[in-house]
Formats: C-alpha cells, structure tokens, sequence
C-alpha cells in the first residue's frame, strides 16, 4: 500500500498544473491532499480521476476558497472518517481518517499560527486534541500513521534559515516541543529516522522565489506509531515535482494490497 500526501494549494490551481500527470507518476493507492480550497459542489469530472480508479472523498470547511482536505482511494478501505468529531476544528475542514484493517490512517491540515495569538492557542490546541485522538487508538491496537502539513519544522536541519525564524510560527519553541512530545509518545518521523543528515525540504515561500534558490521548510511528514515500523519498506519526498508550493511525499507499506 503506498500512501501519497500533498499539500496542493488549491485543487483547481494544481489541476492546471500537471496534476494528472504527477499522480500517474507517484502510483499512490491513497492519496491525501490538503488545503484544497474547494468544496464538492465545485467537483467537475476531470478532477476526480475515475478513469484512473480513484474515488474520491472531501472533507471541506465552511468558509469558501479555505483550508479543506481530501482523499483519492483505489484499494478497498474499511471506512474513511470526515473530520476530528471536534466542531471548531471540523468547520475549517482539516482531517480525514481511512481505516484500513488495523491501520488508522489519518490525512490532516494542521492550523498555521502565524497570524496572532489566537491562532497560535488555535494550533496547540488542535495538536493536543488530535495526539490524544492518535494515543487512544494506539493504546487499542491500532497502527496509527499520521501524514499531512504539521505546518512545523521539527530541528534546525528541517528549514534553511533556522536563526532567523526562532520567532516565525512554525518554528516557534512551543510548537517544536508539542512534535517532541508527539514523538515521545511512541511515534517516529519516518523520513528522519531513515535520512538522519539529510537537508531536503517540502514547503516554499512563493513570495520570494524561495524554491529556486531552495531555501525551504520541512513542514509535511509522515508520522507512525512504534508498531508500524515493520511493515514499512519506502519513504519518500519527491521535491522535483512541482504544481504547489509544497511537494508530494510517500510511505510504502508491504503486504496490505
């Protein structure tokens, strides 16, 4: 089972920007997107690849053109769950979960806190809430993975300009501390564990041409709980592909086709 997230600024946008095409090329059999900016009755036949096998479930916000996730599926799932069942998280549109024998698979956008306090409290609050959600179904057997944009660059290595960002939310102490601790509760960063020095990015600053001189975060990941960790044969981040201002990444599990 190979499992793709993207963050893809706006599932129109990117639709005009190779999309397909990119998805061809990454063969997922989930596919998690978010910050789609859309809403189903804005669906049009060309975005939800039927052709290609795809079904394809949203879970959007209520406010227009904002936030919003998806998933593209073409294995049988046991069932996929819209939202955190937490009202003032789910009206922004922000989580989806697959469940697929033991495996909780859970699609998320995580708040961005960078535009004051109160979003900040937002976002610690959201992450709190949801770890609680990821420990309950791990404590009852489940393999938990957790992929999306955690909108937060864990250490140093994880964005290009650390110095001047220890204030900029998404590096903030607070928000590193809270990934610490998700890992502390018997997670791993995938793509960490197996690339310990390795400098590569998923996220880019448009305003300022960032992804050309590669000056990047990396803000999205694919996070799993202890248990999982056998199954795991591939983890990816593919920075070549473009269309976003964030590029796609995958984790590859064996044995559940």
């Amino acid at each position: 089972m190979k499992i793709v997230s993207w963050n893809v600024n706006g599932l129109r946008a990117i639709m005009k920007k190779g999309f397909r095409e990119s998805v061809i090329e990454l063969d997922p059999d989930v596919l998690f997107l978010q910050e789609t900016k859309m809403q189903e009755h804005q669906l049009v036949e060309e975005i939800l690849l039927k052709d290609l096998g795809y079904t394809l479930t949203m879970h959007s916000g209520e406010r227009k053109g904002y936030s919003s996730v998806a998933v593209y599926t073409r294995i049988p799932v046991d069932e996929i769950i819209k939202g955190s069942g937490i009202p003032e998280y789910d009206v922004e549109g922000r989580v989806l979960q697959v469940n697929v024998g033991d495996h909780a698979i859970f699609g998320i956008y995580f708040p961005n806190g960078g535009r004051g306090e109160e979003r900040l409290a937002y976002k610690m609050k959201f992450y709190e809430d949801l770890l609680v959600k990821f420990d309950s179904l791990k404590e009852n057997g489940k393999k938990v993975i957790v992929t999306g944009d955690f909108n937060v660059a864990h250490e140093e290595i994880d964005l290009a300009n650390p110095e001047s960002n220890r204030k900029t939310s998404g590096f903030l102490d607070i928000e590193r501390e809270w990934f610490r601790k998700l890992l502390s509760h018997g997670y791993v960063d995938v793509y960490r564990q197996e690339n310990p020095e390795k400098v590569i990015y998923t996220w880019w600053d448009q305003r300022f041409r960032a992804r050309d001189r590669n000056a990047g975060w990396r803000i999205d990941y694919f996070v799993v709980s202890e248990n999982t960790l056998p199954e795991i044969t591939e983890v990816e981040i593919y920075n070549h592909i473009m269309g976003s201002d964030h590029c796609p990444l995958s984790l590859t599990l064996k044995g559940e086709q």
